[in-house]
């Protein structure tokens, strides 16, 4: 909490106090706070709730979708022709302003959810002592210095400085990213230290596992880390997507040159012609109207959309639309570790016993896999020394694993649940081991034991103990022999397999036993202390998913550097790295040290470090902001509320969807269904492939708009009647968007398309080779309509004939632009290219039904002063049209054999 909390109602990092001193500063007794106590603080703290932020209503972020240039530009000519008349006009243009604000607010993907899903996380009623008495209260009427009990099973009610504790492990991987409960004691640490070395603390949201504690309270409501990261959600920025950026850079620039040249124009035709007024007001407001590319917008919604679909087949769902452009220009992906690299299920990898390194294969809690020595098969009936860690490792043990709705998951310990799973893929039985006493695992001891009888016995009996290696080897004196005969122990040998673990990341247990006397009925600490036997170790590790260490190599090969952000240790962090391939050199940053590193220094630190451990929220959030700081686009993965904060700043945030907190969830862009690394690498392969498709939209739209803008210009400049009304343009800008640029969002995957760099997030979207291609084909396609127009004209063709047949002339070029903007610099004049998006086919269909009825349906004719058409009058439309292909494709080949002269060159 902040430094600057009030006293005595707070109090600053409880965890570098002993109970008694949090006790004095908060003024709380042993018989817990009287009721004027609490109401007193209650009023000064507030309720332990966290507070709800505020959101915005639905018609604010309708009309935030009118903020744009371009939109205003359209706005302002609906007024002009209403104060003209031109009813039908405004009626048009509105209406694309509307459908694009409707389409806006219906795909707004992301709401401000994040909040409440982290309130829902907080303990509805807390066990608390007040006036000596015990009660049950609602958790938020809790203050500081309430003395609270805890017991198996209950979610932390508020932060506590645990005071006493019997055996109490808490959950706090949603806090601190850590794969197994922490074992908790009273004992104070370091001020500095992080939240996953606060022994003494027990953090609000987080779930005790086993045992039990009293805890006094240090804090509630947005005081507590869990409102730390509430409060860190609720003020992290969120950045404009590359996409967002660009095309609002794109539209401004596009603004400018519009009013520009339409006030250009204006005074031209003032000054050079004799227009009237109204008349070059509707010259002016038609050119505007040509200039804009009205269905962009509705395109790039559109497009995007259809990517959406696209990966949720592949187990991504998208909650805001732009998300999924931005993953294909990601160049950083951070990760956190448990349960998005690895499986969050602790697996038994190797068993070491005297001279013998037995390996164990499958993943998870599911009991599939092998034992094996030297590649062999190692079955318990012929290995001893293997059948008695493995006995040891069963019987002593609370947990059990089970299958439920196809998963295989633990019901106590993660650990215990990794040994359980061991003990089935060996064939262990353990029934009949009839449990006589116990000694439960406390972290002061770090052992467990029990005493069993034996199945098949008249009352043998034998006490079976694993735990910590360096409490067992300390208990035991002589060791089972590779042949089972009792030898002494050789502790250097063990004490080297101990290192040899640790330093792959593997947690380490150590199995002993002892025979016991027939009549033997209770077991003490005492019981351990001599002719114990050392059995073996078990070394044990949260596995990475296979299918995540494959995406992580295609991400690298596509220039996409992936850096482990996690709350575990530096050792275990390190040889998890090293197994993924994102690091090779076993060098981890620790929180501690980013504490210490300034801003500046985080910069350097980012682009040489790839592994960072024991890391906090507020470190997740730093790193995050440090790698922006560097123009990288970052992807941010994780599962826990810790995470939530970093996945809300990143530029997409992706949260694991099975094992994901639905605060993470809510703070994310993308939630993925299977919880698999993998599908982040296919989701940035449709993220580059629908950049693609947009890149070919506005190289195929543009060029409408700059030819009949061109239309427009030399009409005005020439002193002509303007060949097309802006009601007409309208018309070709939208259907021609709707049916053939929307065809270019279903093109396939570029060959090679994971294989090329992340694209600079500062560079333009057209670069100079589109802006050269679309002016070109702008001066191609425009010159041909007016030349359409001028020669119908002067063959005393009435005004509306010859302007139907100029709007021909203008779609047919473009139906035959859109076969050359498939494909941006390749060929296509290939036979095999032409069947590859059927969807096109389709497209050119409904367009040639859509103008059909432009020509020959009469109330076309009074809506757009169209006329119907002989059918000579269509043969030089597809002629023109055929001529534009033709000439692209020659530029087109003539940019490719400049290009390959300057790679051989």
């Amino acid at each position: 909490m902040s430094e600057s909390t009030p006293e005595p109602f707070f109090v600053s990092q409880p965890h570098s106090l002993s109970g008694e001193e949090a006790a004095q500063k908060l003024d709380s007794g042993p018989e817990g706070l009287s009721e004027e106590e609490v109401e007193q603080r209650l009023q000064a703290v507030g309720p332990n709730k966290l507070p709800a932020g505020a959101k915005q209503g639905i018609l604010k972020r309708f009309f935030k979708h009118f903020h744009d240039t371009l939109i205003y530009i359209l706005i302002a000519a609906a007024v002009i022709t209403a104060a003209l008349g031109h009813w039908i006009d405004t009626a048009v243009i509105m209406a694309v302003v509307l459908i694009n604000a409707i389409i806006g607010l219906i795909q707004e993907g992301k709401a401000e959810q994040a909040l409440e899903g982290i309130r829902k996380m907080l303990s509805a009623h807390a066990q608390v002592l007040r006036g000596g008495d015990w009660t049950e209260i609602d958790a938020e009427g809790l203050v500081p210095g309430d003395l609270v009990r805890l017991r198996s099973g209950d979610r932390v009610p508020a932060d506590l400085r645990l005071i006493d504790t019997n055996n109490l492990r808490i959950e706090e991987s949603a806090l601190t990213g850590e794969s197994v409960p922490s074992g908790k004691k009273t004992d104070a640490v370091d001020a500095n230290a992080g939240v996953g070395d606060r022994v003494g603390m027990a953090f609000s949201g987080s779930i005790v596992t086993g045992g039990r504690g009293t805890g006094i309270v240090t804090a509630t409501g947005a005081h507590t880390e869990m409102g730390k990261i509430n409060r860190m959600i609720s003020e992290v920025q969120t950045l404009a997507t590359p996409l967002t950026r660009q095309m609002a850079a794109f539209s401004k620039s596009l603004s400018f040159v519009i009013i520009a040249m339409a006030a250009g124009m204006f005074a031209l035709g003032w000054f050079l012609h004799d227009y009237a007024l109204a008349e070059l007001f509707f010259a002016a407001i038609g050119f505007a109207v040509a200039a804009i590319p009205e269905g962009l917008p509705a395109i790039l919604t559109i497009t995007l959309a259809i990517g959406v679909q696209s990966m949720a087949r592949r187990n991504a769902i998208t909650r805001q639309l732009t998300s999924v452009e931005t993953l294909g220009s990601v160049t950083v992906i951070c990760s956190d570790k448990t349960g998005t690299l690895t499986r969050n299920e602790m697996t038994a990898r190797q068993v070491i016993t005297h001279h013998r390194d037995y390996q164990v294969s499958g993943i998870g809690y599911e009991p599939e896999g092998k034992i094996t020595f030297d590649g062999k098969a190692a079955p318990l009936d012929a290995n001893g020394d293997l059948q008695s860690v493995i006995e040891t490792m069963s019987v002593c043990n609370d947990s059990d694993i089970a299958e439920k709705d196809g998963q295989w998951a633990v019901t106590g310990e993660p650990t215990e649940g990794a040994l359980c799973t061991l003990g089935r893929k060996a064939d262990f039985q353990g029934d009949g081991y009839d449990r006589i006493a116990t000694i439960p695992f406390e972290s002061d001891n770090k052992f467990m034991a029990t005493l069993n009888r034996l199945p098949g016995s008249d009352g043998n009996r034998r006490i079976f103990m694993k735990g910590a290696p360096d409490r067992l080897l300390d208990r035991c004196a002589q060791q089972r022999g590779a042949s089972g005969e009792i030898e002494p122990l050789d502790r250097e040998y063990w004490e080297g397999w101990i290192e040899t673990l640790g330093g792959q990341g593997l947690r380490i247990l150590a199995a002993a036993a002892r025979p016991a006397d027939d009549g033997k009925t209770e077991l003490s600490v005492v019981d351990l202390d001599e002719d114990m036997v050392f059995l073996g170790l078990v070394g044990i590790v949260d596995p990475p998913r296979p299918e995540a260490i494959e995406a992580i190599a295609k991400c690298r090969e596509a220039g996409i550097r992936v850096k482990m952000i996690t709350g575990d240790h530096a050792g275990t962090a390190c040889a998890i790295g090293r197994e993924m391939g994102i690091s090779a050199s076993g060098h981890a940053v620790t929180g501690a040290e980013l504490e210490e590193a300034s801003d500046e220094d985080l910069r350097e630190l980012v682009r040489s470090t790839d592994i960072f451990a024991r890391t906090s929220p507020e470190h997740k959030l730093r790193l995050v902001k440090a790698l922006q700081a560097n123009a990288e686009v970052v992807a941010m993965t994780g599962d826990g509320v810790n995470d939530a904060p970093a996945l809300k700043r990143a530029d997409v945030g992706v949260a694991m969807g099975i094992k994901g907190t639905e605060a993470t969830k809510e703070a994310a862009d993308i939630v993925l269904a299977d919880d698999n690394f993998a599908s982040i690498e296919r989701a940035v392969e449709e993220g580059r492939t629908i950049y693609d498709n947009l890149r070919k939209s506005i190289l195929f739209i543009l060029p409408t708009n700059g030819a009949e803008a061109l239309v427009i210009l030399v009409a005005v400049a020439m002193g002509w009647v303007l060949p097309l009304t802006p009601v007409q343009i309208l018309w070709v800008n939208m259907v021609t968007a709707v049916t053939l640029a929307l065809a270019l969002a279903f093109e396939p995957s570029e060959p090679g398309i994971m294989k090329r760099p992340p694209r600079d997030p500062k560079a333009r979207i057209l670069g100079m080779h589109f802006i050269w291609r679309i002016g070109f084909v702008s001066v191609l396609i425009g010159g041909a309509t007016i030349a359409v127009f001028v020669i119908e004209r002067r063959l005393e063709m009435p005004i509306e004939l010859a302007r139907t047949v100029a709007i021909n002339t203008l779609v047919c070029s473009q139906v035959f632009y859109l076969f050359n903007s498939r494909f941006m610099r390749e060929s296509s004049c290939h036979l095999n290219r032409l069947f590859t998006n059927r969807v096109v086919w389709f497209a050119i269909t409904a367009l040639a039904l859509l103008q059909l009825g432009f020509v020959y349906l009469p109330f076309m004719h009074t809506a757009f002063g169209s006329a119907p058409l002989e059918l000579r009058h269509w043969l030089v439309p597809l002629g023109v049209g055929l001529a534009v292909f033709l000439i692209v494709e020659g530029e087109k080949a003539l940019t490719r054999k400049r290009r390959n002269k300057r790679q051989v060159g």
